[in-house]
């Protein structure tokens, strides 16, 4: 027994006393050559600090937020989707148009609060000409024609109000089905609705069934008008470049 020990210690000292030169060596800085070449860029030439960059973005629910995000892909392609293909099929375009124009009308109320809390003097004016034109003239919003007159629409949101007096975006968080947002932006949504909900110009709050058709219909004709399509964009990193884009799309949004 005492010998097979021997054997062993024997066999197994060389391998181990290998094993510390190769660490020894690891652990120990290379030394330049004479003709290694230096970098080219230093990490401060390359990364600024008024760039943002998709990994800078604040999500620390990110496990979170691909499983939704991964949801509302399945969700989309499953159901919503064909279901507005079918809403598509069997409405004429101009039937569509005049959907879109009456939600846009109807959804000026918001645009127009939200100007006012903004201190927007001219799209608050432009807000309300819009709204009157369209609701007359414009026979309740079927045609846009203040947009044919040179009035355009000043999209604004609580979110955007929100960042107007300087408050930070938060956490992203994407949303099921709606998508990406943050903690701000999803404040933002919740009073826009509660505001909406409140002013009840088409007095739903009686009317389940209305308003769940009005609502169900709104989505779909939003979804309708939105070009994007998961996993539709060429990059093995979507959900991070949906991120940064959505980020910086709001900065944009609350600047103008």
């Amino acid at each position: 027994m005492t010998q097979a020990v021997y054997c062993i210690r024997n066999l197994l000292l060389p391998v181990i006393a290998s094993g510390l030169i190769l660490l020894s060596g690891c652990s120990t800085s290379p030394e330049k050559s004479e003709n290694e070449t230096p970098a080219q860029y230093s990490v401060d030439s390359i990364v600024r600090d008024d760039v943002t960059y998709a990994i800078d973005i604040y999500d620390p629910w990110e496990g979170f937020n691909r499983g939704m995000y991964h949801f509302n892909a399945a969700f989309d392609r499953y159901i919503f989707l064909p279901v507005v293909k079918a809403y598509t099929y069997v409405t004429p375009n101009v039937v569509e148009d005049s959907v879109s124009n009456i939600f846009s009308n109807l959804f000026e109320i918001n645009n127009l609060v939200n100007s006012i809390l903004q201190l927007k003097p001219t799209a608050t004016l432009e807000t309300t000409e819009r709204f009157l034109i369209n609701s007359t003239v414009g026979l309740a919003g079927i045609f846009d024609v203040a947009s044919k007159w040179g009035i355009y629409e000043h999209d604004e949101d609580f979110g955007q109000t929100l960042g107007h007096y300087g408050v930070g975006e938060g956490p992203y968080i994407v949303l099921p089905i709606a998508g990406p947002s943050n903690l701000r932006d999803t404040t933002g949504l919740i009073t826009d609705s509660l505001i909406f909900t409140e002013i009840d110009i088409l007095n739903l709050d009686d009317h389940n069934k209305r308003k769940a058709a009005f609502y169900l219909l709104n989505a779909i004709d939003r979804r309708h008008r939105t070009g994007f399509r998961y996993y539709d964009s060429g990059s093995p990193f979507e959900y991070e470049l949906i991120r940064l884009m959505y980020t910086e799309k709001r900065k944009l949004d609350i600047a103008r």
